[in-house]
């Protein structure tokens, strides 16, 4: 054995495989031993490209599998994998050489169990909650009566019967039948797109939109009714502006979309009896509603009937209102003619008196007299009387124009004045004027000295006068000290010297 290990010839005559060949070779072989298999797993990753294809991963406590399903497929598979999902995938093995591994192609995918279920509509369910879709103030009020009534049902089955039966004992209205697939793959996107087309008819249109939707379906297994539990059917009834009422399934079963509805009724015949009520309990109520305002009718015309008897009784008789105004009217009608003849008489008097003065002549005279007003006022009113009015007033305006200016000037002019006046107020008042009259200011190493022990201690003195400055000890030459005045003799007291105005550069003054 060890010869022929350590023989470097042996195994020369082996067939020599090609890469392309041996993984043919493995595809062919795992495709023919594994063509249909049933694999139980969770799901884990899962993309969803834009070409409609979906990868995921299948996998346990300790192996991963990858999985693949072709677009055609994942459109007719009920269940949409999601992340964690427990499921059943039926399948075949295969193998892709180009990266050297397998894969399972998946042809079905289903929820291992009604516990994989339960889980994935608790997800799904806090999802739409949480996006509030199930908040109360989207809820919209149902019409107490609607004209026409659109049912999203099978139309083979009993719950269309019963709906139709009972909607004909309660109150008979107009349906419209929207049939749709109530279980299988077709289901929720035929009851999404029904709830969807109801909402897009067009009110009093050839096809009436309807007033209310009832979704519907009798009872059945979770399996059964997992269609009404897609994200697809919530969020179509959610977005509905029709008032949608949910009856899938009996008493007890659930689903989402009773969560999004405005009404939930807990059968299809219950449905029935929310939309519409009792038209024999309206015609009752109506003829007892009738009975009680004939009642109230009768018993007020009868409160007022005898409210006005007694009221009549009261009141005296129309004779006896009426004999004073006859009287007053027989008297006024005897005294008529009589005022009638005293008038006509007293307006022709004083038609004879107006008539004596309108003669002609007076007219005449009256005529001229308005014809002369009229022409001494028309003499006014010429072109050249206007023509003086206007030159005159022109003046008038150039006069005042002038004046105008020549108070400007003068103002002007004082104001002028009365700068000049200040200004030289300022030059007297200034310290230079001061330097005219024979004073000084000393300054000792740039600073003014104001007292004899400042002008000891300076380096230097520089006094300024009227026409310049001088500087006195610059070269080091000690100055004189100042002469002192004889103890005996008294000092005369200095007369006060009338205060100066303060100046830039105020210092002592010699």
């Amino acid at each position: 054995m060890s010869d022929l290990i350590d023989d470097p010839r042996e195994g020369e005559n082996a067939p020599e495989f090609s890469v392309t060949e041996l993984s043919g070779a493995i595809k062919r072989m795992i495709e023919g031993e594994f063509s249909h298999v049933r694999i139980k797993g969770e799901i884990g990753r899962v993309s969803f490209p834009r070409s409609g294809h979906i990868y995921l991963d299948l996998k346990d406590d300790r192996s991963v599998i990858a999985g693949v399903m072709w677009k055609g497929v994942a459109a007719r598979v009920s269940t949409r994998p999601e992340e964690g999902m427990e499921v059943v995938a039926t399948g075949r093995l295969t193998t892709f050489p180009g990266q050297s591994k397998y894969q399972l192609v998946i042809e079905d995918l289903k929820p291992a169990g009604v516990g994989a279920l339960m889980a994935m509509l608790e997800k799904r369910k806090a999802m739409l909650q949480a996006e509030g879709l199930f908040a109360q103030e989207l809820k919209k009020p149902l019409p107490y009566l609607p004209e026409i009534i659109g049912v999203v049902t099978s139309p083979s089955g009993a719950v269309i019967r019963d709906i139709l039966h009972r909607l004909r004992d309660r109150f008979p209205r107009k349906v419209l039948l929207w049939p749709v697939a109530v279980q299988g793959e077709q289901c929720a996107k035929q009851v999404a797109n029904a709830i969807d087309g109801f909402n897009q008819m067009t009110p009093g249109g050839s096809m009436p939109r309807p007033d209310l939707i009832i979704v519907a379906r009798g009872g059945g297994s979770i399996e059964d009714l997992w269609g009404f539990n897609e994200e697809v059917v919530a969020r179509a009834a959610a977005k509905s502006d029709i008032p949608l009422i949910s009856a899938v399934g009996h008493e007890t079963d659930t689903t989402l979309i009773d969560f999004v509805s405005d009404k939930r009724a807990p059968t299809p015949t219950a449905a029935a009896e929310i939309a519409v009520p009792v038209r024999l309990e309206l015609l009752a109520w109506i003829e007892e509603q009738g009975a009680r305002l004939t009642r109230g009718l009768e018993q007020g015309l009868r409160q007022r009937d005898q409210r006005l008897r007694d009221v009549a009784r009261a009141l005296p008789r129309a004779e006896n209102l009426l004999q004073t105004p006859r009287q007053r009217l027989d008297a006024a009608s005897d005294a008529l003619p009589r005022a009638l003849q005293a008038g006509v008489q007293t307006r022709r008097v004083v038609l004879f008196e107006k008539s004596g003065s309108l003669r002609a002549s007076s007219l005449t005279r009256l005529i001229e007299t308005r014809r002369q007003a009229l022409g001494r006022r028309s003499d006014r009113l010429t072109p050249v009387g206007l023509q003086r009015d206007i030159t005159r007033r022109r003046e008038k305006v150039a006069d005042l124009s002038r004046r105008l200016a020549d108070a400007g000037t003068r103002q002007v002019q004082t104001l002028k004045d009365r700068l000049t006046g200040l200004d030289r107020m300022r030059e007297t008042l200034s310290y230079t004027a001061t330097l005219d009259r024979g004073y000084a200011v000393v300054r000792g190493d740039g600073a003014v000295v104001k007292s004899t022990e400042a002008a000891r201690q300076a380096n230097a003195l520089e006094i300024q006068f009227a026409d310049g400055r001088l500087t006195v000890g610059q070269d080091g030459t000690p100055t004189p000290p100042p002469p002192v005045a004889p103890k005996s003799t008294p000092k005369p007291a200095a007369k006060p010297k009338p205060k100066k105005p303060a100046s830039p550069e105020q210092g002592s003054l010699f």
